[in-house]
């Protein structure tokens, strides 16, 4: 009999790549059971992953005592409910980021796994992508001394079709794209640099979806969506019919290691791409693509002018599958954690000041750019997941 983890699966929308990585049999994992609203998603599940069954209510999935452990890849305005439930229901979780759409959400998430007991696995994958690995040994070994800095450049040409389309460009849904989008890049960046936001500021606009042509409410998307794509943006039509979250900001944080570092954010750039720059006390490294054999380049001597070719040049090491292996790497780090318990790179205070940080700035820039303080974690809960979600024992 095969030893695999059954995984039950909420959510086969965008992030079905999860999935996949996660339907393994015979080598650690397999799918036994999809839920999902629409009909049409539930009638694939049994040619996608043999042996699966196919269920509408994500509770009817909770209660099935075949899963040993869920996967939540739904909207993110419904994890807080969804993650909740499976957790009080025993299942170890896997929330796709971001872990919540406000600080209080994802609190709640954070209160209700101490209370079970039951073990939580925040989806921020990119910690498990080649280029950021990278760039934190660089800064580990201390190639570049203490960082100070950190930049990041984020140009999401997609962005009119990826996310004005469909339900992230209404703020109920999502907070804002500086929370749902950018949830990976402030982990990131508190990742590197080894501390958490404590302040922000944040400017940003609508400048360029708020006026084009929407779809009427329930009206499907287009036939072609995510296949074709317009250009240029302002020619962009079929938007989803509320489009009320910003498609240009820049955002600055205060981390609690004195570190100051920015973000920014535009969706109507021609070309795809995030850049990092993180100096330090002895150099710097800067990432030029973050696929599989780009580059990370280093400059530690100096002073001198810009050198292209830098003094150090890292390459992206090789790997396979969705987001440069990514994908495959956290879903086996979820699977060994959901069975065993353990250390993980994945980290989920990390997960919720990451959207503590992004839900903070965002009030900042529809504030006018006013700055706040980003509210602490309950220090229990600090300790708790700090254990490695162990409780202490009594004295």
């Amino acid at each position: 009999m095969s030893d695999d983890l059954r995984i039950g699966v909420i959510g086969l929308g965008l992030r079905k790549n999860l999935a996949t990585a996660a339907h393994r049999p015979g080598r650690g994992s397999v799918v036994v059971a999809v839920a999902d609203l629409d009909p049409a998603v539930r009638a694939t599940v049994p040619d996608a992953y043999e042996g699966a069954v196919a269920v509408e209510d994500y509770r009817t999935l909770l209660d099935t005592p075949d899963v040993d452990a869920v996967i939540v890849a739904t909207p993110d305005d419904t994890h807080e409910a969804i993650a909740c439930d499976a957790l009080r229901a025993g299942k170890p979780v896997y929330v796709e980021k971001p872990l919540g759409i406000s600080v209080e959400q994802c609190d709640t998430i954070l209160r209700t796994a101490h209370e079970t007991g039951t073990r939580l696995y925040v989806g921020h994958n990119m910690r498990h992508m080649g280029v950021v690995r990278t760039m934190r040994d660089i800064i580990a070994r201390g190639d570049i001394g203490e960082p100070k800095t950190v930049w990041v450049r984020h140009f999401v040409s997609y962005g009119g079709d990826y996310y004005f389309k469909d339900w992230h460009a209404d703020r109920r849904r999502t907070t804002g794209l500086l929370l749902q989008k950018a949830a990976h890049d402030i982990d990131v960046v508190h990742w590197l640099a080894g501390g958490y936001t404590t302040r922000v500021n944040a400017l940003g606009d609508l400048m360029v979806y708020g006026d084009l042509p929407r779809r009427e409410p329930d009206t499907p998307r287009p036939d072609g969506w995510l296949r074709e794509f317009d250009w240029p943006p302002a020619q962009r039509k079929d938007l989803h019919h509320v489009v009320d979250v910003e498609d240009v900001s820049v955002m600055n944080m205060r981390l609690d290691n004195g570190v100051i570092a920015a973000y920014q954010q535009c969706h109507f750039s021609p070309d795809y791409f995030r850049n990092y720059t993180v100096i330090g006390t002895e150099g710097r490294l800067e990432n030029f693509g973050d696929r599989p054999g780009d580059e990370v380049r280093v400059w530690n001597t100096g002073p001198s002018g810009y050198r292209a070719d830098a003094d150090v040049v890292h390459r992206v090491p090789d790997a396979a599958g969705s987001h440069g292996g990514a994908d495959a790497s956290i879903i086996g780090e979820f699977c060994r954690f959901a069975r065993d318990g353990g250390v993980t790179d994945t980290d989920p205070v990390a997960a919720r000041m990451s959207v503590a940080a992004g839900a903070l700035a965002t009030r900042s820039l529809r504030d006018g750019g006013t700055p706040y303080d980003v509210p602490p974690l309950d220090p229990e809960l600090v300790a708790y997941f700090a254990s490695g979600q162990v409780s202490p024992r009594p004295a």
